[in-house]
């Protein structure tokens, strides 16, 4: 019979315990290993199964974990026809297989001449080779992102094509573009224009770009982006076939999408399309979200407007950060839990200090963006270095009270991805801590002469793994006292290495006050 003891632990035990975890108002998880060159972090929960966590980075990073974001295993992707080269999009379909999209760098073509989509079989660990979308020649395809229609599967992706990237020729032009798969990414439609008014090549506030998908509650396919319009909504009623013929204004974006923070390489404050089909009561209500600078270089704000028509009008400008004038909020991301309505939003922000030092925000509204609850869910402030590429967006997903932020952390030139552990209950502002560890059942049980030992650690601890008797003796001590990193493990017990007789036994894995035992019988 399985023994789970589950006791507080002092604080100061935990601050020892930990290294790359951080306790603050919510466990802050250090996804990826320290580099100079990942940014723009995705991430997607499996929302079937919410242990199941994708999460992907610039290059040609992706992160796997299997227990809600506590332990994560690092992978390279590679797509050897196709190159791999940035603007991650993770997502998931309705029968629990992970998407990575990705720009291409293929050895037979263009530089970003295609948008790239990989599997991954979180069964197998395996990842296709890929297949691709939007290839015109030369034309670059860029900023791509994709959202699953959860009646269909069918995948649904915008992306902005460059007629020349970077170019300022007035006869180049830049253009909102769709594909859709209907059978899991085998095959992708012939990419078409759905925007109305093009924008330049240049890469700025004039070029159209931030094309972020999301579904209606009968499968219309809503889609708002930046360019020399403002920021201007679109739709397709019918699957991706046809798409409005005029572009629906939202808000003018003062400043322009393409601004200034000191000490980050670039910044953008591109939108990001979110519809509420949860059922309840704000269901069908679209939600566009932006960062812009109309009150001043030295004051970016995170906004939102919102449609309860389809996107036909659109309301004015909504305040999601709650300080006061003159801080920096910028990098925002948002996405809804669709089982409660919760609108949920991830962003930088320096509203604490008068310098570059940055924290990781999340705001919360459970009333159709009436009202927001700012937190801030990163344990330190960061201080980032504008000579190193900070990447353009955040992420976010959430699913059941479960919400995953994930953002890019640069201190100095030194670059890290993380997330926090948010688990929502009754009361946001108690966090759900989950026990640091898992013991599974010894294997083969009964064992002759050995037997193996398969254990979690869910962050950095002392751990301590040992065998006693009925009587709660300790016969053996495999693990004493030692430190051990995050991750799965696998212990092999030699019974005559300690001189132990056939019988019934206990082990016991202990971090702290927290224990966990099991039963094991040992026979000739």
């Amino acid at each position: 019979m399985k023994s789970i003891k589950y006791a507080p632990l002092p604080l100061l035990l935990i601050l020892l315990l930990l290294s790359n975890i951080s306790f603050g108002q919510y466990t802050n998880v250090k996804i990826s290993e320290l580099g100079a060159s990942v940014s723009e972090p995705s991430i997607c929960m499996n929302p079937q199964n919410t242990d199941q966590i994708v999460a992907g980075s610039n290059l040609n990073k992706y992160y796997v974990s299997d227990d809600g974001g506590y332990t994560w295993t690092m992978g390279t992707l590679s797509s050897p026809q196709y190159g791999v080269w940035g603007d991650p999009c993770i997502l998931v379909d309705t029968t629990g297989d992970f998407y990575f999209l990705h720009l291409a760098n293929p050895a037979n073509g263009s530089w970003i001449d295609r948008i790239v989509s990989q599997k991954y079989d979180f069964n197998t660990g395996i990842w296709t080779s890929g297949t691709y979308m939007g290839l015109d020649g030369t034309k670059a395809q860029d900023k791509e992102w994709a959202v699953v229609d959860s009646t269909t599967n069918t995948i649904h992706v915008t992306w902005t094509q460059f007629d020349e990237y970077g170019t300022g020729s007035a006869s180049k032009f830049s253009n909102i573009h769709y594909s859709r798969s209907t059978d899991a990414g085998e095959t992708w439609s012939d990419a078409v224009q759905i925007n109305e008014i093009s924008g330049n090549c240049i890469d700025s506030d004039e070029t159209t770009e931030g094309a972020v998908p999301t579904m209606g509650p009968n499968g219309e396919i809503y889609v708002a982006w930046a360019g020399p319009a403002g920021i201007v909504f679109d739709r397709s009623l019918d699957g991706g076939d046809t798409w409005l013929d005029e572009d629906i204004f939202i808000n003018s974006q003062p400043g322009g999408w393409d601004y200034d923070i000191p000490g980050i390489y670039r910044a953008n404050g591109l939108p990001i399309t979110c519809c509420d089909i949860s059922g309840t009561e704000n269901h069908g209500t679209i939600y566009v979200n932006w960062t812009d600078q109309r009150n001043g270089g030295d004051d970016t704000d995170v906004w939102i407007a919102k449609s309860t028509d389809g996107g036909d009008t659109w309301s004015d400008a909504i305040r999601v950060n709650d300080d006061g004038p003159g801080k920096q909020q910028f990098f925002t991301w948002m996405t809804i839990d669709q089982t409660t309505g919760e609108l949920i939003f991830v962003f930088y922000d320096r509203r604490d200090y008068d310098n570059t030092l940055t924290d990781v925000y999340i705001a919360r509204s459970s009333d159709g963006g009436n009202t927001f609850e700012n937190i801030k869910v990163s344990e330190t402030p960061f201080q980032p270095n504008s000579s190193v590429f900070f990447g353009d967006y955040t992420n976010v997903t959430a699913h059941d009270g479960k919400i995953r932020p994930i953002w890019a952390r640069a201190d100095g030139t030194t670059m890290s991805i993380w997330t926090a552990i948010i688990d929502v209950t009754t009361d946001m502002a108690e966090p759900v801590v989950q026990a640091p560890i898992s013991l599974e059942q010894n294997y083969p049980n009964p064992f002759t002469e050995s037997t193996y030992m398969r254990y979690k650690i869910r962050r950095p601890a002392l751990v301590t793994l040992s065998v006693s008797d009925l009587y709660g003796r300790v016969l053996a001590v495999l693990i004493d006292n030692e430190n051990v990193e995050a991750g799965k493990y696998l212990k092999h017990f030699v019974a005559s290495d300690y001189g132990i007789p056939s019988g019934v036994y206990y082990y016991t894995l202990q971090v702290g006050e927290v224990m966990e035992k099991q039963k094991m019988i040992m026979v000739d």
